[in-house]
C-alpha cells in the first residue's frame, strides 16, 4: 500500500463537543471551546459554543492518510492529537489533552465541567490525558486466562441466573493490586465503546469492528457473570489494565463509526454449547504480540478485507463451535425494546412510552419538542425522535429501532433519578 506523503495534512477528520456538569449531567450551553494542536495550547485553531443541548458544531480538522491507520506496519502515527480546553461561567475549566482524530470519521468528545461549590471530593479531574491508542503504542500483553471459568456450586459468588447487561460496570483504573487507584461507575454502553476506541481503529471495515466489539462484549461480561473480581474481594467490576482486562481510558473521545455499532450489539456476546457463561474472549493486536487461540485484532482486519464476516471472523479464532446469544435482560431499563421498531403509523402502549420518555428527557434537553402522548406515532413523534437521535449521536432516522430505544430508556432513567434527587 502506497501512502500519499505529498498530501498528508489535506485529510480531514470531524469533532463534536458534548457538554454536561460533572454532577446531574445536565448539557452546559454557551460553553466556551478553544481547539489547538497538541502541546501548542497558545495556537487556537476553532473557538466554539455550545448549544442549549451542550452540543458544538462538528468541525472539520486535518489528519493524516487513512491508509496509514488500515495497515499494521507503519511509522507515522496514524491519528492527529488535539488538545481541548472548555469554560463555561459557574464552573471549573476542563482541559482534554491527545484528542484523537482520524480521517473520514466523527469523533465525540464528551467533557464533563465541575461546579464551582461541587465538594473537591465530588469533582473529576480538570484535565485529561489521553494515552496512545494501543495498536500504536506497546502496552503489557494480555496474562492468559481459561476462557471458561469454573463456576462455584450452590450460592457462591455467581448471582446471576443468566448472563444480564449490566446499568454500570465498576473500573479499576490500575492494576487489581493498586489500593490508590480510582475506580469509576461507567455506564455498560459507554465502557464498551471506550474499550473499542482504544483497542482499534474506526477506519476499519464494519465486519471487522463487529467481530472486535463482540470480543469486547463477551469478555466484560465473563467478568460480570462469573464476579471475578468480587469473588476475589476487590470492590469493582474490571480494570483498565491490559495484562488483565482491556485498555479504558477516562474521559477519552469516542468515535461515531464505533458507536453505532455498539449500540446495535450491547446485548449479543459470544458463548459455546453447554456453558452457561458469556466466553473470555481474550484477544491480541497480532503484531507485536501473537496469540493463536486469540483474537488478532490485525488478522481480523485482514479477514474481513477478504470477505469474511464478523462470525466467521470470530469462528477463526475462537472455534468453529462458537455463536451469538443475546442477554435476556438489561439492567436498569424499564421496558424492554418491543422487538419491532416504531415508526409512522405505528399505534399502542409501545409508542406511549417513547412519548412520555422523551417528554421526560425533554427537561433537560430543551431542543427535543414536547409532544402529545397519545400512542400515536405520527410525524410530531418522528421530529422529537429525530432530535433525540442528532443530540445522541445515532442515525438520524426518525425510527425508534433497537439502538434508539435502548438510548432513550437509558437517558430517561438519567433525568428522572435526576429529578428525583
Amino acid at each position: 500500500m502506497v501512502i500519499d506523503m505529498q498530501n498528508i495534512n489535506t485529510y480531514l477528520g470531524f469533532l463534536q463537543i458534548h457538554v454536561t456538569d460533572s454532577g446531574s449531567r445536565v448539557p452546559v450551553g454557551d460553553a466556551r471551546v478553544r481547539i489547538s494542536p497538541t502541546g501548542e495550547e497558545q495556537q487556537v485553531i476553532e473557538e466554539l459554543v455550545t448549544d442549549s443541548s451542550g452540543l458544538s458544531d462538528q468541525v472539520p480538522l486535518p489528519a493524516p492518510p487513512i491508509d496509514l491507520s488500515l495497515i499494521p506496519e507503519t511509522e507515522i502515527q496514524p491519528y492527529a492529537e488535539y488538545d481541548i480546553t472548555v469554560e463555561a461561567p459557574g464552573f471549573h475549566s476542563v482541559a482534554v489533552r491527545g484528542v484523537q482524530i482520524l480521517p473520514d470519521t466523527r469523533a465525540v468528545q464528551d467533557v464533563r465541567l465541575p461546579i464551582i461549590d461541587e465538594p473537591p471530593e465530588a469533582q473529576l479531574p480538570d484535565t485529561i490525558v489521553i494515552p496512545p491508542h494501543t495498536l500504536w503504542y506497546e502496552y503489557p500483553p494480555k496474562i492468559p486466562e481459561d476462557p471458561v471459568k469454573p463456576l462455584p456450586e450452590g450460592e457462591g459468588f455467581v448471582v446471576l441466573p443468566e448472563p444480564v447487561v449490566p446499568e454500570f460496570v465498576v473500573v479499576h483504573d490500575g492494576v487489581p493490586s493498586d489500593p490508590n487507584a480510582p475506580n469509576y461507575y461507567v455506564p455498560f454502553t459507554d465502557y464498551i465503546k471506550n474499550v473499542a476506541c482504544n483497542e482499534i481503529y474506526s477506519t476499519w471495515p464494519v465486519e471487522a469492528i463487529e467481530a472486535n466489539v463482540l470480543a469486547i462484549i463477551s469478555f466484560t461480561m465473563n467478568r460480570v457473570y462469573t464476579e471475578w473480581y468480587r469473588g476475589q474481594g476487590y470492590n469493582f467490576t474490571i480494570t483498565s489494565s491490559t495484562a488483565y482486562d482491556q485498555k479504558f481510558t477516562y474521559g477519552r473521545n469516542i468515535f461515531a463509526e464505533i458507536s453505532n455499532i455498539v449500540d446495535y450489539l450491547f446485548t449479543t456476546f459470544i458463548t459455546k454449547p453447554d456453558i452457561r457463561q458469556p466466553l473470555l474472549t481474550q484477544y491480541c493486536n497480532g503484531t507485536t504480540i501473537t496469540c493463536p487461540e486469540w483474537l488478532s485484532q490485525w488478522g481480523s482486519k485482514a479477514l474481513s478485507d477478504q470477505g469474511f464476516d464478523a462470525v466467521q471472523i470470530l469462528r477463526t479464532y475462537y472455534g468453529q463451535d462458537i455463536y451469538l446469544a443475546e442477554a435476556e435482560r438489561v439492567s436498569g431499563i424499564p421496558i424492554s425494546y418491543p422487538g419491532t421498531p416504531l415508526q409512522v403509523g405505528s399505534v399502542g402502549p409501545n409508542v406511549r412510552t417513547i412519548q412520555e420518555q422523551l417528554n421526560a428527557i425533554s427537561d433537560n434537553y430543551p431542543a427535543i419538542p414536547k409532544i402529545r402522548v397519545d400512542g400515536i406515532f405520527g410525524e410530531q413523534t418522528r421530529n422529537a425522535v429525530m432530535t433525540f437521535q442528532r443530540i445522541f449521536n445515532l442515525p438520524e432516522t426518525g425510527i425508534v429501532d433497537f439502538a434508539t430505544w435502548y438510548r432513550i430508556s437509558h437517558i430517561y432513567v438519567a433525568v428522572t433519578r435526576l429529578a428525583e434527587l
